[in-house]
C-alpha cells in the first residue's frame, strides 16, 4: 500500500510499514507543509498542558516526529527530552533541531527499549489517531512512567469515539489519579480543508 505524503494518507494508513513509508517520504517536508501549513497547535496544546499540572523531566515524547513538542517544552523550560518515533528519518529532522538528549526509533504498540519508571513524564501529540496508535499502548506508556509522573497525550476525537479508550481509562483507573480530558483544537485559524476544525482529547493524569 503506498500513500501519499499529507493528512489524507496519514489517516488512511493500516499497517506499521504502511506509517514507515509515509513518514519516510513525508519526512522532509513535513514542517512545512503540514505543521507550517495546517497552523498545527496539537503539540502546543500538549506541552502546555503538561506543565500547567506541575509535570516535569525527564520526558519522553512518544511518537515525537520533527520534534514539535520538545520545540514547545523548551520554550517552557522542561527538560530534559528524550524521543521516539516508529520514522527514523522523522527522527533524523529532529536531531537537527538539537531539542532532545535521546532519540531512538520505537514502536508504542510493543516494548520501547526504556526501562520501567524511566521517566517523570510521558507526553504525545498526534499519535493517538486514526491509522495511528489505538488505546492498548496506554499499558506501555504506563510502564514507563514512575510513580506521581505525569502523562499528556492527545486522542483525535473522531478515534476516541471510534475506538475503546473511554474502556481504557476505566480499566487503568486504580492506576492513576487527577484524570481530566479538556477539548481542543488541533489547528489554529490558518488551517485549511476539510479536517480543519478537527478536535482531540487532552488526556491527563498521574500515575500513583
Amino acid at each position: 500500500m503506498t500513500q501519499k505524503p499529507g493528512l489524507d494518507g496519514a489517516y488512511a494508513l493500516q499497517s506499521k510499514d504502511d506509517n514507515r513509508r509515509l513518514y519516510a517520504d513525508w519526512a522532509e517536508t513535513y514542517d512545512s507543509d503540514f505543521v507550517d501549513a495546517m497552523d498545527y497547535r496539537l503539540p502546543f496544546e500538549v506541552a502546555r498542558q503538561f506543565a500547567a499540572v506541575g509535570g516535569e523531566g525527564p520526558v519522553l515524547d512518544i511518537g515525537a516526529g520533527t520534534g514539535a513538542v520538545a520545540l514547545h517544552l523548551s520554550k517552557l523550560g522542561v527538560g530534559p527530552v528524550d524521543g521516539t518515533d516508529i520514522s527514523a528519518e522523522m527522527l533524523e529532522i529532529a536531531r537537527g533541531k538539537g531539542l532532545y538528549s535521546r532519540l531512538f526509533t520505537g514502536d508504542v504498540t510493543d516494548r520501547l527499549d526504556v526501562a520501567d519508571a524511566a521517566y517523570r513524564g510521558v507526553l504525545s501529540a498526534g499519535t493517538f489517531t486514526l491509522g495511528h496508535v489505538g488505546p492498548e499502548a496506554i499499558d506501555e506508556l504506563l510502564r514507563v512512567l514512575a510513580p506521581g509522573g505525569v502523562m499528556v497525550i492527545s486522542v483525535n476525537a473522531r478515534h476516541w469515539d471510534s475506538s475503546s479508550f473511554a474502556a481504557k481509562l476505566e480499566s487503568i483507573k486504580a492506576k492513576i489519579d487527577d484524570l481530566a480530558m479538556p477539548e481542543v483544537a488541533i489547528y489554529g485559524p490558518g488551517a485549511t480543508g476539510e479536517h480543519a476544525t478537527d478536535l482531540a482529547l487532552i488526556v491527563t493524569f498521574r500515575k500513583r
